[in-house]
Formats: C-alpha cells, structure tokens, sequence
C-alpha cells in the first residue's frame, strides 16, 4: 500500500486515522479521570490553604495521598491559586508543550521535513500508547520527566556540555527513579555531568527541607520506606520486575536484589558500549528501560520511559520490530488479568509490558558507529580514490533524470524513517565531540482502575 502523495490524500489519511484513533480510545481504555492530579492539588490546596500535612492528605473515599517528594509539592504550589479545572487544563498544556520538545529531541535536526503531515501521524500513533495515555488521563508527570532527562542526552550530543546535568538533577528531585540517569553519567565517565546533576538533586532537595521542614523530615524518614503508600505490589499494573515476583507469590527482597542485580549488569555492559559510541540516544533508552524494570513499583503510565527504546528501533532499521513491540503496548492487554494472573497465560500476559521492556533492554541495537562517524575515520587513500569515481557516476545520473530523481527520493523516504526515530538526537554531537483511576467519590469495580495502588 502506498503512502497517500497529493496533499488532499494525506489529509482523508489523518482524518481516517484520527476517528479510529478516537473510537479506540473511546471504547478500549476507560479514562483515569485526573486521579494522580485531584490527588496534587488536593494535597497541595490542603496543604497551603487549611494547615493540614501534605502526607496526611488523601483524596476522599480512597486511601491515598501523596507520594512524592517534598521538592515535587514545592514545584506545584501554583496549583493552590488554581481550581481543578483550571489545574487540569495547565496540565495538559504542558504534556502537550513536553511530548512537542521529545518528540524534536528523538527525532534531530530533520524533524521540519516531515510537515503538519508526519506531525499529524505522529499525534496518532503516539495517542494509541498506553503508557502515554495513561499518563495524560491521569494527569501525571512523567512526560515532563523525561523531557527534562532527554534535554541532558541532547545537550551531550550536541556537544553543548556545559549545562548538561540539570534536567537529571531536576526530575530526580521530583521523583526517585530518574535518579538512575545520574548513574549512567558516573558509568560512561561523564563526571561533571554527574556532578552538576547531583548538585542540583541535592540543592532542590534541600531548597524544600527549608520550604517545608516537617514534611521533608516525615517523607525522608517514614513516607519514602512505607511502600504500602504507593500500592500493592501484586497489582496488574506494575510491570516491573518486583510485580512479577509479587504476582507469583514470591515475598522477601532477596529474590527481588538479586533479579535487579542482574537487570544493573546488563544495563552497565550495554549503556557503557552505546556511550563509548557516542550512541547518547540508546544510552539513555537504555537507562530507562532498566530504570522501569528494577523500581519496586512500575505503574503502566511511568513506561513512557519506553518511548526512546522504539525510537532508536526505528532508527537501527527495524521498523518491523518497532511496531510490533508498540502495539502490544497499545492494546491493554494486561488488564485482561486483572482479577486473576495465575497459570502460564497469567505469567505471559498479566507482565506482557515487561517482557516487552526486558526485551528491549537485552536486544536495542546499541553502540553502533554511525555512518557519518565511519565516513570521518576511513584512510586517507580511500578519501582521495573518491573523486576519481564520482565523475562518471554524475554523468550518468545527469543523463537519467527520472532514475535519479527516483533514488533520491527513495533515499529521502528511507533516511525520513530512521531520523524520525532519533539520529539526529546525537548527530550534531558526533559531529562536534569524540493512578488510581477513581474519581474523588468512590467508584465502582472496574478492570483498570488503579483501586489497587496510589498516586506515584
């Protein structure tokens, strides 16, 4: 089947697509209600405006409150002068304002080739993405999160180092698990990376110890260690590692550290060769598929921190791969097991997300010298044999136009598929450097609420 060439044939696609988009998301996935956002602003409202504790908040008819850290509390404080609703549509400004900067990140310099057309394709695609869809209707943070890691992996692809480290530091004051990035940049020997990260973790978690003394003494002393605040492990939508140990009724942390362990050390192996590579976009896909797999708690919405994997997928040539892998992400299958992931279908299909993520982690193309890197490095006698040849190859395409036009936009559409999935996110450097789903009333059962665990 061939892409549609006349503008009004791209147009009846997008139209096509996006009412089969909006019947999915209609009738396949039930909306989360805002639940993670009620859950922000009601902390932070009673917080601000009735002297009450932000971890004794809990959203009314439900058992959970706030999870985070105390600097994420202190980011949303202009949530206080602002109504839910009103809090609600801020929110998805700035989803929309951070998946717009990922999605420039993932897919370099190229990305104005692809118009209002690709962009309209991409918001279809992109809204088919549990994770991603979660993550809006819930009202979560995770697409600032990793807008703010991946500004660090462009600012070391391009070269521009000196503020690499903020974004990192940034997101894992807010939350713990970005904190993995701050790892990768120690492992691949980037210490002032990691030291401007480090700093700013430190200083922003000191900024709300001053901020909000009794609250920080309580979430770094109690909240932090009591993972009955966040959930239950066992629940259907933690795809990490520990919920597969949880759902088959394996307790105790031993099992659990040694399995995170093993997920550390390919993790190591795999982010040190992609970055000796100056492979900065499946170092950091990397880090974030291990990040999802070795938290305690992975809920469907933080596996947003997928979406570099299929990106350096697209780039690597595996279109195939890519959207098979995506798909299965898109379906919700997992919550086919809500009730019950017993048996040998329980254990394929209850942690289908991680064995996705897992997958991605041992087998992403990583480390791979990009051509233009090859191009740069041949001998200078190969360089200089060049010229000699070029001449009756020119002369040749110059007298078949419509051949070469033909290849050249055969070699358009091939290059449009790999950039789109981020090349161009280390191309410049290579060249310049060697949940709950309840409303606040109580619900009713359904398979994919989230009545099993808390905001987080």
């Amino acid at each position: 089947m061939r892409a549609p060439r006349t503008a009004r044939g791209r147009l009846a696609l997008v139209v096509v697509l996006a009412a089969a988009v909006t019947a999915f998301t209609a009738t396949v996935p039930l909306l989360r209600d805002w639940f993670d956002l009620r859950v922000y602003h009601g902390a932070v409202d009673a917080w601000v405006h009735h002297g009450g504790r932000l971890y004794d908040y809990r959203v009314p008819g439900t058992p959970y409150g706030f999870t985070y850290p105390p600097f994420a509390a202190v980011t949303m404080l202009p949530m206080a002068l602002l109504g839910l609703g009103a809090a609600v549509a801020l929110c998805l400004l700035l989803d929309l304002a951070a998946l717009a900067w990922v999605l420039r990140v993932l897919a370099g310099p190229s990305w104005r080739r692809y118009g209002w057309y690709g962009a309209a394709l991409a918001a279809c695609v992109l809204a088919l993405f549990e994770p991603l869809r979660d993550t809006v209707s819930f009202g979560q943070v995770n697409v600032l999160l990793l807008a703010l890691v991946l500004t660090d992996a462009w600012l070391l692809a391009t070269g521009r180092t000196r503020w690499a480290g903020v974004g990192t530091g940034l997101a894992a004051a807010v939350k713990l698990t970005p904190a993995l990035f701050i790892g990768l940049l120690l492992l691949v020997r980037r210490p002032r990376a990691a030291g401007t990260a480090t700093a700013v973790a430190v200083a922003a978690t000191a900024f709300a110890a001053l901020v909000a003394p009794d609250a920080s003494r309580f979430y770094w002393t109690e909240a932090m260690w009591d993972t009955g605040r966040v959930g239950r492990l066992d629940y259907v939508s933690n795809q990490s590692v520990q919920g597969v140990l949880a759902r088959l009724g394996v307790g105790g942390h031993a099992v659990w550290a040694v399995c995170a362990l093993a997920v550390l050390a390919v993790w190591a192996r795999r982010a040190r060769r992609a970055a000796a590579a100056d492979d900065w976009p499946a170092a950091f896909a990397l880090t974030g598929l291990t990040a999802c797999l070795v938290s305690p708690v992975t809920w469907v919405h933080h596996l947003v921190w997928a979406l570099p994997a299929f990106a350096v997928l697209l780039r690597a040539g595996h279109p195939r791969v890519a959207g098979a892998l995506y798909a299965v992400m898109c379906t919700s299958v997992v919550w086919l097991w809500f009730d019950d992931a017993s048996g040998v279908d329980g254990f394929l299909g209850a942690n289908a997300y991680t064995w996705v993520t897992l997958g991605l982690l041992l087998f992403l193309p990583a480390g791979q010298v990009p051509a233009e890197r090859r191009s740069r490095h041949r001998s200078p006698s190969d360089t200089a044999a060049a010229p000699r040849q070029a001449a009756p190859t020119t002369a040749t395409a110059s007298g078949q136009p419509g051949r070469s036009s033909s290849r050249g936009a055969a070699g358009a559409a091939t290059g449009a598929a790999g950039t789109a999935a981020g090349p161009g996110l280390g191309g410049a450097a290579r060249g310049t450097s060697s949940d709950p789903t309840g409303s606040t009333l109580p619900a009713a059962v359904n398979p994919q609420s989230s009545s099993a665990r808390a905001s987080s």
